[in-house]
Parts: structure tokens; C-alpha cells; sequence
């Protein structure tokens, strides 16, 4: 899924379509960001200048998680999902343009969540 998003948003990118660059940047930094796994306790330096600086070779490297398809999926599920309940505030609040736009955002996130 993730190699489909980046293809689409070079795509949209290309296209200039605004609406579509932002869900799909969106979506892949929701992904970029459930891979990232916290920091482990490791020796801090004493410099004075750099409070808490990491010490050793490779201390700023972490792996990452592996993401399964579902999780994806429910990545992607909970961006649309975000986008809709922002449509629906944006709306009661007489917003209809920004409404739309979220709207157009979820829309294009769901043609992700059919199946192949």
C-alpha cells in the first residue's frame, strides 16, 4: 500500500492536485509515524552544552517497526475517519468550504481502503 501511496502522490504531484497531495502526504506520514518506535534509555553525555546528547556511534539510528497490510489499513481507515468527523464539526460551524475539502481528502484516502 505504501509504495501505491507514494506512486499516486508523485502522480498528484505532477497534477498539481492540491487536495490529493495533502491526504496522501498526510496518510504517509500517519504510517511514517506508527513505524517509529520510542527511544531506549541509553547514557547520556555530561557536556554542558548539549543536554541529554546520545553518545556512540549509530546512537541517533533506531529500527523500525514492520507494518502489517491491516495495519495499514486501519492507518489509512483512521485518517479518513479523522477527516470525515473534521468535515462534520467544520460544517455545523458553517465552514462549508473547508467541509469540503476534508471531504474531498476522505475521498480520495478511501479508494485505498477497497480491495485489490
Amino acid at each position: 500500500m505504501r509504495t501505491t501511496l507514494r506512486r499516486d502522490l508523485t502522480a498528484a504531484l505532477k497534477a498539481r492536485d492540491r487536495v490529493a497531495v495533502s491526504a496522501l502526504r498526510s496518510a504517509l506520514a500517519a504510517i511514517d509515524n506508527a513505524e517509529a518506535v520510542p527511544a531506549p534509555d541509553s547514557p547520556t553525555s555530561d557536556a554542558e552544552h548539549v543536554a541529554g546528547a546520545v553518545v556512540g556511534v549509530g546512537a541517533a539510528e533506531a529500527a523500525r517497526r514492520e507494518l502489517t497490510a491491516d495495519d495499514l489499513h486501519a492507518i489509512v481507515a483512521a485518517e479518513v475517519a479523522e477527516r470525515v468527523d473534521a468535515a462534520t464539526g467544520y460544517t455545523r460551524s458553517g465552514r462549508a468550504e473547508a467541509a469540503d475539502r476534508l471531504q474531498a481528502e476522505a475521498d480520495v484516502l478511501r479508494r485505498y481502503l477497497r480491495p485489490e
